[in-house]
């Protein structure tokens, strides 16, 4: 198993960014539980709705409206596990998700690359996830792989089974894979004990992780429900990431964001631990900040995505949670 250094545990080391004070998340928090149980989340999926409800969830059904009281968030934070494994196909690509450790993935789903050949801005495509996956593998640097491209040369309703089927193939480390809905997780999880040696195999060895995003402000999106319930059901670590670009989807101020983002994560881990009590779950962002002066872009590596960033890391940290920071 790799096992990294522990960042900031020591001053020999590693260092540790400390832009917020005990306080401060502290009443990020309690205004994320005012939020959930005040506004709430729109889930439009009728098997999550029912879930919520049945655990004492407020859910209007019209309007596809779901409020979540406090304790019924607090009690899926304390049974969300501190860490999560990760298996590769070999023992020695095996890495656990924990507080202090840190690995390195490359970000996801991207939809046009460079050609390196014409220098044509371009589709992405299968063999493009291929090429990918093969580096990640031969890459020290790397330690999983993210669900990297969108096939775009293949029909839209399975580029997600293309893309990781290409992953699985050509990488012996730990992936990710973003269902599109409940019957594409099923079978991308199909697809991941077929290469485990059997669904149980699969579950004791995880080579895979589901994953999904949020949309802001405050929507669990069905493809996101599908990765966190059938991850939960299959005892699959899930990793939920949220894009609540401030000045945008969120407030432009840097605990507003915060809010708005924790709010949307911690609706779909209390659905993950709904579903199944221990199952493991990732805090996953990708926050940033939109330039309003220029088309309203979302810009990557400025000061405030790094200030988000680490907001949204310490607050992962407080729930004892495991993170994935990207764009940083």
């Amino acid at each position: 198993m790799i096992r990294k250094k522990n960042a900031g545990y020591n001053a020999f080391n590693g260092a540790a960014l400390q832009l917020f004070s005990e306080g401060d998340l502290h009443r990020i928090h309690l205004s994320t539980l005012e939020v959930l149980s005040s506004v709430g989340v729109m889930v439009k999926d009728e098997e999550a709705l029912a879930c919520f409800e049945e655990a004492g969830a407020d859910v209007d059904w019209e309007d596809y409206i779901v409020k979540l009281p406090a304790y019924l968030v607090e009690n899926a934070i304390s049974t969300s596990p501190a860490s999560v494994f990760l298996a590769g196909k070999e023992k020695k690509y095996d890495i656990l998700l924990e507080d202090g450790r840190v690995y390195v993935c490359p970000f996801g789903l991207g939809i046009y690359m460079r050609d390196l050949n014409t220098g044509e801005l371009r589709n992405t495509t299968k063999q493009d996830i291929v090429d990918c996956s093969r580096i990640v593998d031969y890459l020290d640097e790397y330690d999983y792989l993210f669900d990297t491209m969108v096939a775009r040369d293949v029909p839209a309703e399975t580029a997600c089974i293309h893309g990781f089927e290409a992953h699985l193939v050509n990488s012996n480390k730990p992936c990710l894979a973003s269902p599109e809905n409940k019957r594409t997780a099923e079978i991308l999880v199909s697809m991941g004990a077929a290469a485990a040696g059997g669904e149980e195999q699969l579950s004791q060895r995880p080579i895979m992780m589901l994953g999904g995003c949020t949309i802001s402000p405050l929507t669990i999106p069905d493809s996101t429900i599908a990765a966190t319930m059938v991850g939960a059901k299959k005892n699959l670590p899930t990793m939920i990431l949220t894009m609540a670009m401030s000045g945008g989807m969120a407030p432009v101020t840097l605990a507003g964001c915060l809010v708005v983002a924790n709010a949307e994560i911690l609706a779909a881990l209390t659905l993950s631990q709904l579903v199944r009590k221990g199952a493991p779950f990732v805090y996953g962002t990708s926050t940033g900040t939109l330039d309003m002066r220029h088309n309203a872009a979302a810009m990557v590596g400025c000061p405030e995505l790094g200030l988000i960033s680490a907001g949204l890391a310490a607050i992962a940290r407080m729930y004892n949670l495991p993170s994935l920071v990207a764009g940083t």
